[in-house]
């Protein structure tokens, strides 16, 4: 008779990240201390392009993607290689580091008139470090927005007739960045952000489903694997840390965080938008992390499939992994993921330093 496997690590690490969102994120909220009759910048401020108030469940999304795209998949999966302690980095990070950075630098921005990263640092830290920060931040967000036009158009051109090469699909994604940074955040990015947020979470739960339902796949249990599995003997500290990242705490969320800050109809939303979309990248990434190891096996060492697989590229094992669990459908999930998500954190790189400029 078929029956589920119980992967008691994995289940207990997902309760953990539910529990610290309602636990550990209402005592963050509580020191923050919220005003929600305190009106916010989309009102105060409504220009129709930047303040525009939004539905919570928009703004959540839009968050969301802005600060997972294929970061707490491809972190995820490289930090698979150590094994079953990056469970407990994603999940501890995520709840202590990650998602508490991300609230206080998306409430500071609300509470000061949903002001750029740089803006906010100089009234704490400064003129001097405001004007480094300014210049720092636009470089920075200008580099990501760069990263993330190549890998897509490549994919692209892979997939469309031969005379659409690289070049053209450059060129039409930097299009597409112009179109998103400078027209009203609710145009293109507030109708199409939300419908990619869904394909992301689908393509995880499918993932998940997949490794439970098959026979063959086991996540192991942390208490017969907590050691260092890497295959080339890399030290956890601090190479995990650093792989991981994005699916842990990212210090490139505090520049997106005011993008939503100036989209919010009340303070009570932050616990919600804030905290909670970096509980759900620490469970996107949990499930990667989770993949990583069921699927590629633990050995003595992680074994060198997982390893094989990422040598072809960080795409490769994205569609590695959908196709081995979801099937077919998998294949066009992970080609969302793969083409989508790095645009879309590319378009809000460019337009935080748009604002970053404007406040500036």
């Amino acid at each position: 008779h078929f029956q589920l496997p119980i992967m008691i690590t994995f289940v207990c690490c997902l309760i953990a990240l539910i529990v610290g969102y309602f636990i550990y994120g209402k005592f963050i909220e509580r020191i923050f201390g919220i005003d929600a009759k305190r009106q916010t910048p989309a009102y105060t401020h409504q220009d129709g392009v930047d303040y525009i108030p939004m539905p919570t469940w928009k703004v959540f999304m839009i968050q969301f993607l802005n600060i997972a795209g294929l970061g707490p998949i491809f972190g995820a999966i490289m930090g698979a290689k150590f094994g079953t302690a990056s469970f407990l980095w994603i999940v501890l990070g995520s709840i202590f580091a990650g998602s508490v950075h991300d609230y206080l630098s998306g409430m500071l921005s609300l509470r000061h008139n949903g002001e750029s990263l740089p803006e906010i640092i100089g009234r704490y830290l400064g003129v001097n470090f405001k004007q480094f920060m300014r210049g720092f931040t636009v470089i920075l967000m200008v580099l990501v927005g760069s990263v993330f036009v190549a890998g897509p158009a490549g994919l692209l051109a892979k997939l469309t007739p031969e005379h659409l090469d690289t070049t053209f699909w450059i060129i039409v994604v930097f299009l597409y960045y112009i179109l998103a940074t400078l027209l009203p955040v609710d145009k293109i990015i507030g109708r199409i952000y939300p419908l990619f947020g869904i394909c992301l979470i689908i393509m995880a739960l499918g993932v998940i489903i997949g490794i439970f339902t098959n026979p063959n796949y086991t996540i192991p249990e942390i208490w017969s694997h907590f050691t260092n599995m890497h295959p080339d003997g890399k030290p956890i500290w601090s190479f995990m840390f650093i792989t991981v990242a994005c699916g842990a705490i990212s210090g490139f969320h505090s520049t997106q965080s005011p993008l939503m800050a100036r989209c919010m109809k009340s303070e009570k939303q932050g616990h919600f938008v804030f905290y909670g979309a970096m509980v759900a990248e620490g469970v996107i990434a949990l499930i990667w992390a989770a993949a990583g190891c069921a699927l590629y096996k633990v050995t003595g060492g992680l074994n060198t499939g997982l390893s094989e697989v990422l040598a072809n590229g960080q795409s490769a094992a994205i569609y590695d992994v959908c196709i081995k669990t979801m099937g077919s459908i998998g294949v066009a999930l992970a080609m969302i993921g793969v083409i989508v998500c790095p645009i879309t954190s590319g378009d809000t790189a460019f337009r935080s330093a748009r604002l970053v400029l404007a406040d500036w």
